[in-house]
Parts: C-alpha cells; sequence; structure tokens
C-alpha cells in the first residue's frame, strides 16, 4: 500500500518502522526542526532523523492551511494516510485526499481521553487499563470512527515513560494488522464516557502531601520523566520520578523513614529522583548527598 507518514516524536517512531517492512511510505511529514540543547542548535525530530536514515523524503511545513500545501500532499498519490502524535490540525481538503483517508493511531481506550495527553491522564486518573485504537480521522478532535481497539492493563507502579513505549509498540502493530484487513468496519464513539487528555501544564507537577497517598503517587508516576513532579528540599528543586504506595502515617510532608514521605492520607516511597543537574538516582545514592527535613514543604 502507497503510504504518506505522519508523526513527530519518539512515540511515532515505531510506527514508521513497521510501516516501511510491509508498505511503500511515499513521504514522512512531522514537525519543522526545533532549538534544543543548552546551545539551542536547530534539532529535527526523532521521526526526522529515523526517516533520513531511512532515505524517505521529509516533509514539514508549519502549516496544512494553504492551498500549495494540500495540492503538493494530494500529488504524492498516496492511498492512505498513517498519523500518529503529528502535531498540526489536518484540514479536511488533508482528510479526503488519500484514496482510503487517513488513519490516526490513539493511545487511549476512545471515547476516554481524547486530546494532547492521554497516557499521561490516564495514570494520574488512577485508570486500571488502557490501551491504542486505530481511529478513521474526520475534522473533529479524536471523535472518528474506530476500526481496531487493544487493551491493556496499567502496573501499580508504571510510568509515563514505560507506559508510552508500551503503546508505542502495540499502535505499532496494530495498525499493520488495520491495514491489512481493510476495509474494517468503522463503530462509531459512544457519545457517553468521552474525557479530554489536556496538555500537561508544569504548574500540575508540584506534589501536594496533603492529597491522599495514591494520588501523590500516580502525579509521580504519570509525569516522570516529563515534566517531572518535584518538591522543595531545603530550597532545591528535586524531581520524583519513580514511587510507590508505602506504610506508615503522619502529618502531610513528614518524611516517617529513608524516603518515605506521608501524605494526607497514608504514604508515599520515593524509589528514583533527580536532583538540579544531577542523574536520577535510586534513594540510598541520592540521600548520601542530601538531608532531608523532618517535614518537606
Amino acid at each position: 500500500m502507497k503510504i504518506i507518514f505522519m508523526g513527530t516524536p519518539d512515540f511515532s517512531v515505531p510506527v514508521l518502522d513497521a510501516l516501511v517492512q510491509h508498505h511503500e511510505v511515499l513521504a514522512v511529514y512531522c514537525q519543522p526542526p526545533r532549538p534544543a540543547g543548552r546551545g539551542k542548535a536547530s534539532r529535527p525530530s526523532p521521526v526526522q532523523a529515523r526517516a533520513e536514515a531511512l532515505g524517505l523524503p521529509v516533509r514539514h511545513p508549519i502549516s496544512l492551511r494553504s492551498i500549495d500545501a494540500q495540492q503538493e500532499f494530494a500529488a504524492l498519490g498516496a492511498d492512505i494516510a498513517v498519523v500518529v502524535a503529528y502535531g498540526l490540525i489536518l484540514p479536511q481538503a488533508v482528510l479526503d485526499a488519500p484514496r482510503l483517508g487517513c488513519l490516526n493511531i490513539h493511545a487511549s481506550l476512545l471515547p476516554r481521553w481524547r486530546g494532547a495527553a492521554p497516557i499521561h491522564r490516564a495514570i494520574m486518573a488512577g485508570d486500571a487499563e488502557t490501551g491504542v485504537c486505530i481511529m478513521q480521522m474526520e475534522a473533529g478532535l479524536d471523535t472518528g470512527p474506530v476500526l481496531l481497539r487493544e487493551a491493556t492493563r496499567i502496573g501499580v507502579e508504571e510510568t509515563t515513560a514505560e507506559l508510552h513505549d508500551r503503546l508505542s509498540a502495540m499502535g505499532a502493530a496494530l495498525v499493520c494488522a488495520a491495514l491489512d484487513r481493510l476495509p474494517l468496519p468503522a463503530v462509531a464513539q459512544d457519545s457517553l464516557g468521552v474525557t479530554y487528555a489536556a496538555k500537561i501544564d508544569k504548574a500540575e507537577a508540584r506534589v501536594d502531601w496533603t492529597k491522599p497517598a495514591a494520588e501523590v503517587d500516580r502525579l509521580i508516576r504519570g509525569l516522570s520523566p516529563f515534566p517531572g513532579a518535584w518538591c522543595d528540599v531545603n530550597g532545591e528543586r528535586v524531581k520524583l520520578l519513580r514511587s510507590r504506595l508505602a506504610e506508615g502515617a503522619g502529618a502531610p510532608g513528614r518524611v516517617l523513614r529513608g524516603f518515605v514521605v506521608a501524605c494526607g492520607d497514608g504514604a508515599v516511597e520515593i524509589t528514583l529522583a533527580q536532583r538540579e543537574g544531577k542523574r536520577p538516582m535510586q534513594p540510598n545514592e541520592i540521600l548520601n548527598g542530601l538531608k532531608l527535613p523532618e517535614i518537606l514543604p
């Protein structure tokens, strides 16, 4: 099948790798290179870097709303477009250009967690499971009918980074299965149960120890590795990257032992943390050079 691939971050790379093994990828669309690192040098996205390594033509228009951009897209003569975490809205003219339209790989069990941050939000909300949907795209935000779906349990100590990698691999396999089985029945999304996964705001990242331990634990795992939940330790911002529920109780923020901290209800053990300018460390390492106060603010 002749495919246009549209994606940008790490999550999209395994999908591109899977598609090139079984189909003809005519072109890869991704976000333009952005300044990154200390020197703010222009850096291509993970998808662009991978596409160039595979010898595939890369396009990164700032917008697809212009007639020229839409005509260039249509001129490729694709059978279908596969879209995963691309980052641009596709106008109707683009959605209609491929013979079989555009398929989107979405990392949730739609209609739950439509929008920008479904993996983070599923963990932060305490969902028992999530999954991947292959959706026929339409103009609305993740509103299109679903062709295939696959569910998976969320581990009790799983972080967004770990779940991200699992769902990326699942999405790659599932979209290949969908392409092999087209045409598939398109099942409209239920109007009940719709939730929106708003983009993560860094203002959400500070830990509030007055919250129940289960909520604090989900925040830490849900925001790991980025932007990273954090707490103030003697005026230093320390990122908390892994955690689990622990035995114990006390005033919110009280350090009970090691890096076990009391919350509004119960306690959380920090199992991976990162000081400013340092690498992530386990508690026995980080506490060698970091003295915790009796109560964390």
